[in-house]
């Protein structure tokens, strides 16, 4: 009996409450998941609507191993910086080194200068030192003094805390791929096709004709683009100024991949990686490279891993990679020299970014990007375009 007399009461109270906001114009007001003053990490549902907050960080809350440093595209290397993604644009002069800070977990400061990106809606602390400290401990922090455009300012402090790699480690930043990376699979001398294979992502040829184009729609889940009237029918989109731009894009991509120095690894395993646990960070290879058994790579959503390989990437049948602790395929860049094949039945991870020619062997699976500079070559098989 006490029991049900407790529940009638909870649901007249739920009912109640219910109608209060209803009421007030409905349910728009989001219940604050702490106290006001009390600090959240990124991404919890704090406040109101109309208040701004982060919605992610990199590192990421609780990340491990993260690189002491980064190396740019411009190959400068600075102390790993700190980003957070706001929720909404920014009053750019509230977020600063004031509001946004990063400390040891011991309370020292951690010198740096915060930069806006343009729209205000992502704020990056970059350490003046060339390095964090090795093996560790950081908490970031941006106070509620930060607004928004409008001048609401956050309704709680968001604090994030993460730890670096043991060791003074050079990570990389992700290669940019420009309209480029709108494709799964984008070629300068066409697509070969053995019936049937499943394309989920956006597919382009240029400066080759739409004829060279030897999918069908229905094997394609998303747009086939086209320089000219040809290609196939009914759902090829003849568009040659963003192929033109994307096939300079790619190229562009690969160049950045190809220079970047001072890599981590220099011949690993002579060019034979088979069984191997890959950690984050720039490879480098003045031979081919083979995948004779699975290999893994492992690390954080927001590491990268740049592969520089002088000759060819040969991935043998049935062979997987393998992705470990969070680790995404849109992070995962494979520069070639060289030929890619990958064998029969065999499954890739990774933007692939070839010199020439990338062929996939029968039943063979991929999920990246297959940005070859000559032909791409497909045998019944799935590709997979990650998130941008």
């Amino acid at each position: 009996m006490i029991r049900s007399e407790s529940s009638y009461k909870l649901a007249v109270s739920i009912a109640f409450l219910s109608a209060c906001l209803l009421a007030s114009g409905g349910m728009k007001t989001v219940l604050a998941a702490a106290d006001p003053g009390v600090s959240v990490a990124p991404g919890t549902v704090a406040g109101e609507a109309a208040e701004p907050t982060v919605i992610s960080s990199s590192p990421s809350n609780w990340a491990t191993d993260v690189p002491t440093s980064m190396n740019t595209k411009d190959n400068i290397v600075t102390g790993t910086g700190v980003t957070a993604s706001f929720s909404q644009p920014m009053d750019p002069a509230t977020v600063n080194s004031l509001t946004f800070t990063v400390k040891e977990t011991t309370g020292d400061d951690v010198a740096g200068t915060v930069v806006m990106n343009a729209a205000n809606t992502e704020a990056t602390f970059t350490p003046t030192s060339a390095a964090l400290n090795a093996n560790t401990g950081y908490t970031a922090t941006i106070t509620t003094a930060a607004r928004n455009a409008g001048g609401v300012a956050m309704a709680h402090p968001i604090t994030w805390s993460f730890t670096t790699n043991a060791v003074e480690l050079t990570g990389q930043t992700p290669v940019a791929l420009g309209e480029a990376g709108i494709f799964a699979i984008l070629t300068k001398s066409g697509i070969t096709d053995v019936f049937p294979s499943t394309i989920k992502g956006d597919v382009g040829a240029s400066p080759i004709t739409g004829a060279a184009i030897h999918l069908t729609c229905t094997e394609v889940t998303g747009t086939i683009y086209s320089v000219n009237a040809a290609g196939p029918l009914p759902c090829r989109v003849t568009d040659p100024t963003l192929l033109t731009t994307a096939v300079g894009n790619m190229q562009a991509a690969y160049t950045d991949a190809a220079g970047r120095t001072n890599p981590n690894f220099l011949n690993l395993g002579a060019g034979q990686i088979g069984g191997l646990t890959l950690v984050p960070g720039l490879y480098k290879w003045t031979t081919s490279v083979l995948v004779s058994t699975n290999v893994t790579l492992s690390g954080g959503p927001s590491a990268v891993w740049i592969f520089q390989i002088a000759g060819k990437l040969t991935q043998a049948n049935a062979t997987k990679m393998i992705l470990a602790g969070g680790a995404l395929p849109k992070n995962i860049f494979w520069q070639t020299s060289g030929k890619v094949a990958i064998g029969t039945t065999a499954h890739a991870e990774g933007v692939v970014l070839s010199k020439t020619m990338i062929a996939l062997k029968t039943g063979a699976s991929a999920n990246g990007r297959l940005l070859a500079q000559t032909a791409v070559t497909l045998e019944q098989n799935a590709v997979t375009q990650p998130a941008h």
